[in-house]
């Protein structure tokens, strides 16, 4: 089996946090997850993400998914 890729997924939850003055730790209470979790998701080591979580970080930083993450151009 060929190694696994590293992913170009970048990961804006810190930034937008910061812009909307909510510490990590509020995001994560009004998300539903702990901390540990959206620290793993927010430094781009997570392997996926539930629709529900999704959810939840949209409606608790008022944005949409393609506000949250980008995708680098392969270099």
């Amino acid at each position: 089996m060929p190694p696994e890729e590293e992913h170009r997924v970048e990961v804006h939850i810190d930034k937008l946090a910061a812009d909307r003055g909510l510490t990590l730790t509020e995001l994560a209470d009004r998300v539903g997850i702990t901390l540990a979790n959206l620290s793993v998701l927010k430094n781009g080591r997570a392997r996926a993400i539930r629709f529900s979580t999704l959810t939840a970080l949209c409606d608790a930083l008022q944005c949409q998914p393609a506000d949250l993450f980008t995708v680098r151009t392969p270099s």
